[in-house]
This record gives structure tokens, C-alpha cells and sequence, in this order.
């Protein structure tokens, strides 16, 4: 269901469906977090966050993208901080203009970053959110969409270790060689990595 965001002159209430029981404070604002990840991931760790591409496969672009002729991808990222895998997004997205179609598939922008480009705040819907023990690990995951003018996309997010969220930097920090890490300024170009080439499917 859609986010609900209640206002009133002297509060502010969000309700969201299908939260599970067992998440902390951190990881619930993580699973409300619409198109701005990044953004509080980066906060939350006080380092960059760097989207590196899996895979990004698009349908044919034989003319513009518009409501007649949508272009699909289907897309899996992984973001990363410090050398760590905080969250693996899987994604399809559906493009229907010109716009969207050039900030995504020809400047390669990130979803997140594509939806902040086209300048207008989008509808959120919580489709699922879960806990999981794989193996000995505790994941969180969401499923969501994201719609705005000219690109929807249904997002599959997976944080593969819950401990990040509890431990932090210590977390973070785990299992790598001990040095001076300074916090470098989060700036436009940390989060528009250089990405593959995008692949058509024909």
C-alpha cells in the first residue's frame, strides 16, 4: 500500500503496511526510504556510497520512449561502502519519455538520482517487507515501486547482514586491515558511478 504521510500543524505521522515486528528504529527508515537509499545509507555509515553495476538489459530503442512506446530495463546493483555489499537493488524499470530514457540509459543515473533529476516527488507503495536468516546471516528486504511522470520502477532491495545496522562502523570496519580512513564529502559524482554498457534484448 502507498506510504501515509498525515500532517497536521503541530505533528507529523507516517504509517506504512507490512513492517516486520523484530526491525529496529535504523532499519525501519531504511525500509520507508523513497528513492533517497543512498542518501541514508551515506548518512547513516558518515562515508560514500557506490552504486556499482551487475547487469542492465533494455528493450529495444527504436524511437523515444513516450506512453506509446514504453522501454523496460531490468537491472541488479550492488551499493557499496567501504568495500562492504550494504544492499543488492533489483529492478525493473519502465521509462515513457525522452527525459527519463536519456538520465537513465545514456547518462546512466542511478534510479534515486534519475527521480531527484526529473525534479518530482515520487509515489511510494511498500509492497513487502521481510526478515530473514540466510545461512548465518540476518537480511532485511523490501519490495516497493516508485512512480513518477514518465518512470515507474518495482524495486527488490536486499541488505544481506542486519548487523550493519546494529554494530556500524565496527561492522563496516570488520575483517580489513587497520588504517586511517578519512570521511570524504559526499558529493554528485560519488553516487553516479561509470556503468556497463547497457545490453539490448531483442
Amino acid at each position: 500500500m502507498p506510504a501515509i504521510d498525515s500532517y497536521s500543524a503541530a505533528s507529523t505521522s507516517v504509517q506504512l503496511s507490512c513492517i516486520p515486528s523484530d526491525t529496529i528504529g535504523i532499519e525501519r527508515i531504511m525500509l520507508a526510504a523513497q528513492g533517497d537509499l543512498q542518501r541514508l545509507l551515506s548518512t547513516f555509515f558518515l562515508r560514500p556510497i557506490f552504486v556499482e553495476p551487475v547487469y542492465a538489459d533494455a528493450s529495444p530503442r527504436l524511437r523515444s520512449a513516450s506512453p506509446d512506446y514504453p522501454i523496460t530495463q531490468s537491472r541488479r546493483v550492488h551499493l557499496v561502502c567501504a568495500g562492504k555489499v550494504v544492499c543488492v537493488a533489483t529492478s525493473t524499470v519502465t521509462l515513457t519519455s525522452p527525459v527519463a530514457e536519456r538520465l537513465l540509459l545514456d547518462e546512466k543515473f542511478p534510479i534515486g538520482q534519475t527521480i531527484r533529476k526529473l525534479g518530482q516527488s515520487p509515489r511510494f507503495s511498500l509492497l513487502n517487507a521481510e526478515t530473514l536468516t540466510v545461512g548465518t546471516k540476518r537480511e532485511l528486504r523490501r519490495t516497493y515501486t516508485l512512480e513518477t511522470e514518465g518512470f515507474s520502477a518495482e524495486i527488490l532491495e536486499v541488505f544481506p547482514d542486519r548487523d550493519m545496522f546494529v554494530r556500524g562502523e565496527a561492522w563496516l570496519l570488520e575483517g580489513q586491515p587497520e588504517r586511517d580512513v578519512p570521511c570524504a564529502p559526499v558529493t554528485e559524482s560519488h553516487v553516479k558511478s561509470e556503468w556497463l554498457a547497457v545490453s539490448v534484448v531483442h
